[in-house]
């Protein structure tokens, strides 16, 4: 295994992680709490990795960790769960899966990545791949959700571009900035979810697992191999990683909650998985020089965070030496 596709991997456990959301949340959390799910998700990740990196912004890095937080976490979230919520049948998930589209436009237009007929042909598929997975006959559209679901694809799309674009600051390393970008986001979230569903509700320590493995393997470790895996990667690469999300939660519903895989479902997983497969083939983009510097920090991290970042490479050495 290259290197290439070691990252490729690793980058990849983050939407899978991503599709067990839908199951935790239904069976682990208190119904009705969307918000406020999200703002657990958001806040303590980012508290956490505040804590243990011991860094903060400096300069411009303030706002631009407020855009990246508002964009990849304070606006994605509500959105995203505003149209699973007006959406029923997969219809969101599907709304969604057109995200590598805006990922290719915004890409051209910020990136200076010209769009190809692999890029184009590969985000399409995989958008039809998704649908036939998630999508239930006769499933309604209602048109707040899927303006909200749209909105969401696009923040998020936006977000992968302008971590992209951004990179982070010498001496940062992936994890500082992950734990920047969930504190703002779950700053942003803080507010709206008491405006709109009140106090916070009584929690049993099942509701506190749940919310505990939501903020700390579901989106602290996740959205860390997700950014780093942007750095790495290009962004329309990164992006298509995103149906793993939706497969991984259909199979998951499948086994653990006895629902059916039939034919097209299973189609669907297969035209999916090649979308995600074509479009990590193509050449790594290769590192602008300012920021090849800032590949490998270590002499200025955090004893935390350098830990992390010596876990993450054994990993990638020893899935080459596999």
């Amino acid at each position: 295994m290259s290197r290439k596709a070691a990252v490729v991997a690793l980058t990849a456990l983050a939407p899978i992680s991503w599709g067990s959301t839908y199951f935790v949340t239904t069976e682990f959390l208190p119904p009705d709490r969307p918000l406020f799910t999200g703002l657990m998700r958001a806040l303590p990740a980012g508290l956490l990795l505040l804590a243990l990196t011991r860094k903060l912004p400096q300069g411009a890095w303030w706002w631009k960790s407020a855009v990246l937080g508002a964009l990849n976490i304070g606006a994605f979230f509500p959105l995203l769960f505003l149209a699973a919520y007006r959406l029923p049948g997969g219809v969101a998930a599907v709304v969604g899966s057109v995200g590598p589209l805006f990922v290719v436009g915004l890409a051209a237009l910020f990136l200076g990545d010209k769009p190809t007929v692999k890029s184009l042909l590969t985000a399409v598929a995989a958008a039809f791949g998704v649908s036939l997975v998630v999508l239930k006959v006769g499933a309604a559209l209602d048109l707040v959700g899927v303006i909200a679901g749209l909105l969401s694809a696009l923040s998020m799309s936006a977000g992968v571009v302008f971590t992209k674009r951004w990179g982070r600051p010498e001496g940062v390393g992936a994890l500082a900035l992950t734990g920047w970008q969930l504190t703002a986001g779950g700053l942003i979230i803080l507010p709206v979810a008491f405006l709109i569903e009140g106090a916070p509700p009584a929690l049993t320590g099942t509701h506190l697992a749940g919310y505990a493995y939501l903020a700390f393997g579901n989106t602290a470790v996740s959205y860390f191999l997700w950014f780093r895996g942007i750095e790495r990667l290009s962004a329309s690469s990164v992006t298509l990683l995103g149906p793993l999300s939706p497969i991984t939660a259909a199979i998951i519903g499948w086994a653990a909650l006895g629902q059916a895989l039939g034919p097209v479902q299973l189609l669907g997983m297969v035209i999916a998985f090649g979308a995600t497969l074509a479009g990590q083939l193509g050449p790594r983009t290769p590192k602008k020089p300012e920021q090849a510097e800032q590949v490998e920090p270590t002499e200025t991290f955090s004893s935390a965070e350098q830990r992390v970042q010596e876990v993450s490479m054994d990993l990638e050495i020893s899935a080459v030496r596999r």
